[in-house]
């Protein structure tokens, strides 16, 4: 119990790390960081129900108004933004990243966690993204995705490294990849 406490606490302050690498704005409002990472990596890592923790730990202090997310936003605001989807989809993309890799957990880790990582951490993440835009903007779905479709690559590329980290880790302390010891 101790020691899942302290890898949910480890991840969510991780997710926070990766929200002060400098990141930068696009047309859209939508800041490119590395948070996304973070969210895929304690899916990939911790599982479903661990991951999500993770992130609601992370959600909750960004909604104390601790200045945790890309750009040093923080504060109820950040959850009615248009990037406020994105937000809400956190916990859900690290769930379901969790549940495929877990799902996937006799196929090479490589390949279930980046796997997991797309379905949740790119698919789920940007459909609550395109949803929450949609509903603070008043744009369309055509105009919501062609603004958010430039930011794909770059996700696929955090989701071939939450897989590459977690078999990294995996190699060097099997113990710590939660995913695969169920």
């Amino acid at each position: 119990m101790e020691r899942t406490v302290m890898m949910i606490a480890l991840f969510a302050a991780l997710i926070a790390v990766l929200g002060l690498f400098p990141s930068f704005m696009l047309f859209s409002g939508v800041p490119v960081s590395a948070q996304s990472l973070g969210v895929m990596l304690a899916g990939v890592i911790l599982g479903p129900k661990r991951g999500a923790l993770a992130v609601l730990l992370f959600l909750a202090l960004v909604a104390l108004g601790f200045p945790l997310l890309a750009g040093g936003r923080g504060g109820l605001g950040a959850f009615v933004g248009p990037t406020a989807g994105f937000l809400f989809g956190f916990p859900v993309a690290a769930f379901v990243a969790g549940l495929v890799t877990q799902y996937l957990r006799r196929v090479d880790l490589l390949l279930s966690a980046s796997l997991g990582a797309i379905i949740g951490g790119v698919l789920v993440l940007y459909l609550f993204g395109a949803v929450g835009m949609m509903l603070v903007t008043g744009l369309g779905v055509t105009q919501v995705i062609a603004t958010l479709s430039v930011f794909v690559p770059g996700d696929i590329i955090k989701a071939i490294i939450s897989g590459i980290l977690a078999r990294s880790l995996y190699q060097a302390r099997p113990s710590l990849v939660l995913t695969r010891s169920v």
